[in-house]
């Protein structure tokens, strides 16, 4: 794997270009699939024209800066999202005193909505909101070859889905090896969750589906096996929903693997019957629930029929080996931390393999704001723009829930306690047994007080037994034992002290997981109960 966390389907020995292409990913893993489509639409610029990702972690503005000036480029353009508006916005202020005479280009969600109160949109040259893939080329052509535009903020050109040239050629076999490949079928949502920013589309657009599936034969063909659908509702057209899945299983080995964002009370027998065609470990459903609550789903326009919903995660739980990735999210406008408690209850009850919390953010355009004001919300002015409380939930218990939230995805989403996990939801209320452990975490434990990072699954073992044993008053050897169960199949060999006695010499390590599957996967895959 290479070092650098700049990347270019060009060839490497291209050290200028006229034109850049930049953003910022959150891992080395994301490769960006909106400047693929940019970069697959420069037409005649292409030749001119350069990829370049950061990783948002990894090096400073400073350097960031000093690689994108040794480009000698005349036009950067940045995609701008709600994970890296901060730190673009830093780069673009380095190279504008560096080099004032670069034109900067922003495009992306962030700078789509509200555009000319953003400190990085009033430092740039030209903002693109919408769709870029043409207007993004027209733009360059009129800033190198004129007439200059008049305009700073441009809206996005949406052109027939036809007329947009596809951008799977520009993963590299550095992409194909060692990233996921991000692709659509379709763009757009015809649903209208004020919290999504996909609330605004007028509808959903599909891709020729002939010319989509030969595109996915190509990147197959060159070893692609790991494919991120990027859909905002896959299985709202069966007919396509069918014949996608179709190519992949006249293609299915022992390394594909495949996630798709779902409709939850959206499963015709037909996708049903393909679904369980697929083997273990090859299938990854996102499953977007977040709120069982009628009244808030009504408040918020979202359409959901919770009873197939319901209906719909039982089949897929007991009927298929799709693994289930179910979202709720805190937060919403009316919704109080007991009627979110009475969801998650709902939820976990189905034993989906995993339940993703998240709490609101207000992303920028979206219609959640008109309940600003009638519902108390007040939200971070900084990204991500989380709601800080609402008229239901209060500032303080916002904070708990972030802290459990967190807590939740190192114990329970990380599938390492699958025997401890029943001992610590036990209760009238498996959310409540879970809360009160996360209150305890952050307040009491000596091995956790006060952290939500740094946390290693050795101190989460001491904190468990320690909060099992002591406020839950659990017999210590079945505790012990579950969590001796528990770390034995993960295949740690460190040794927790509550283990530290017991552990074996030389535990043997559980089998590495397969390609396709994520690290996490892979513990809900292998670990089970004894």
């Amino acid at each position: 794997m290479a070092n650098s966390d700049n990347f270019t389907p060009q060839s490497p020995a291209q050290t200028t270009s006229t034109i850049v292409l930049c953003t910022l990913n959150a891992k080395y893993i994301h490769a960006s699939l909106g400047l693929r489509y940019l970069f697959a639409n420069m037409g005649d610029l292409q030749s001119q024209t350069r990829i370049c990702e950061f990783m948002i972690n990894r090096k400073s503005p400073e350097e960031w800066a000093n690689e994108l000036i040794a480009m000698n480029p005349r036009i950067i353009g940045f995609g701008v999202y709600i994970w890296n508006t901060v730190q673009t916005c830093e780069l673009v202020t380095l190279l504008k005193q560096l080099r004032p005479d670069i034109t900067i280009v922003l495009g992306g969600p962030e700078v789509s909505h509200e555009v000319l109160e953003q400190e990085i949109a009033q430092l740039s040259d030209f903002v693109i909101t919408g769709w870029g893939d043409i207007s993004f080329p027209k733009l360059c052509r009129a800033v190198l070859h004129g007439p200059q535009p008049l305009m700073k903020v441009i809206a996005g050109e949406q052109p027939p889905l036809d007329d947009i040239q596809l951008p799977y050629a520009y993963y590299t076999d550095e992409d194909l090896a060692h990233r996921l490949l991000y692709v659509e079928a379709s763009r757009g949502c015809p649903f209208k969750c004020e919290f999504c920013i996909s609330s605004l589309d007028k509808t959903a657009w599909a891709f020729d589906l002939d010319l989509f599936l030969g595109e996915l034969q190509t990147l197959y063909s060159r070893g692609a096996r790991n494919f991120k659908f990027v859909d905002r509702t896959f299985n709202l057209k069966i007919d396509a929903s069918v014949r996608i899945m179709q190519f992949f299983l006249d293609r299915m080995g022992d390394d594909l693997f495949l996630h798709f964002e779902v409709i939850p009370d959206h499963l015709p027998d037909r996708l049903k019957e393909m679904i369980a065609k697929f083997p273990p470990g090859s299938l990854q459903f996102e499953v977007g629930i977040q709120t069982f609550n009628v009244d808030v789903q009504k408040r918020i326009s979202r359409k959901q029929d919770n009873d197939k919903t319901i209906a719909n995660l039982k089949w897929l739980l007991n009927e298929s080996n799709a693994h289930l990735h179910t979202d709720l999210i805190f937060g919403l406008p009316g919704e109080s931390l007991q009627s979110f408690s009475d969801g998650f209850d709902k939820l976990y009850a189905l034993e989906p393999h995993e339940i993703q919390l998240g709490i609101l953010k207000r992303l920028r355009g979206t219609p959640i704001a008109k309940h600003t004001e009638t519902h108390g919300m007040v939200y971070d002015p900084l990204p991500p723009y989380q709601v800080r409380q609402t008229a239901a939930v209060s500032a303080a218990d916002m904070t708990r829930f972030a802290h459990m939230a967190r807590y939740w995805d190192l114990v329970a989403n990380s599938g390492r306690f699958t025997a401890t996990m029943p001992l610590l939801m036990q209760g009238d209320s498996p959310f409540g047994a879970f809360m009160a452990f996360s209150d305890w975490l952050w307040n009491d434990s000596i091995h956790i007080k006060g952290k939500t990072s740094g946390i290693t699954p050795e101190h989460l073992v001491n904190a468990l037994h320690a909060y099992l044993i002591g406020p839950r008053g659990m017999d210590v050897d079945v505790v012990t034992q579950a969590l001796l169960t528990d770390y034995v199949a993960s295949g740690a060999r460190a040794r927790p002290d509550v283990l530290r006695h017991l552990m074996p010499k030389f535990p043997a390590p559980i089998p590495k997981a397969k390609k396709q599957h994520s690290q996490r996967q892979a513990q809900h895959l292998s670990l089970t109960p004894s």
